[in-house]
């Protein structure tokens, strides 16, 4: 399974804020549209990553407040990414590597989309699911071989 996959179902609504832009205004997209991250893109460009980690972490070094803080000083700036054709099992590895809950997906310099650890997990488990399904399907409808029938004729 690919990342293209994933994104395929999951469909393709991006949320961004600007690096010069107010942190208070990005928290109130990110609550408004209940979502954990935000891309940064500047001129078209991905700069940055802003997740609930990183806002965190900037409220407790401002004292417990947000204050006049721009985006730009909270993000990640070197955000994890990877491509529609990165495998799935490689996507794994990467998050867990990095602790990292979002990860951009990008065709060359364009944002494709966004997936999470949660979109991974249910790619996974539905995944599992479906060979589940048809390995109890297979296996109900499991061929009666001749010598088989041959034992219960002789009942």
């Amino acid at each position: 399974m690919k990342v293209s996959d994933i994104l395929r179902v999951k469909g393709n609504t991006l949320y961004t804020a600007q690096p010069d832009e107010p942190l208070a205004s990005a928290l109130n997209l990110m609550a408004e549209k209940d979502i954990g991250s935000l891309v940064v893109m500047d001129h078209g460009d991905l700069v940055g990553m802003l997740t609930f980690r990183e806002v965190i972490q900037t409220v407790v070094r401002n004292g417990g407040a947000v204050g006049t803080t721009v985006v730009r000083t909270a993000m990640d700036d070197h955000p994890l990414t990877c491509t529609m054709e990165t495998e799935l099992d490689e996507v794994r590895r990467m998050m867990l590597d990095r602790h990292a809950r979002y990860m951009p997906v990008m065709d060359k310099k364009m944002l494709m989309g966004v997936i999470s650890f949660y979109d991974v997990a249910k790619a996974v488990v539905d995944s599992q699911n479906f060979e589940n399904k048809m390995l109890k399907a297979y296996i109900r409808d499991w061929p009666a071989s001749a010598e088989d029938e041959s034992d219960t004729t002789k009942l």
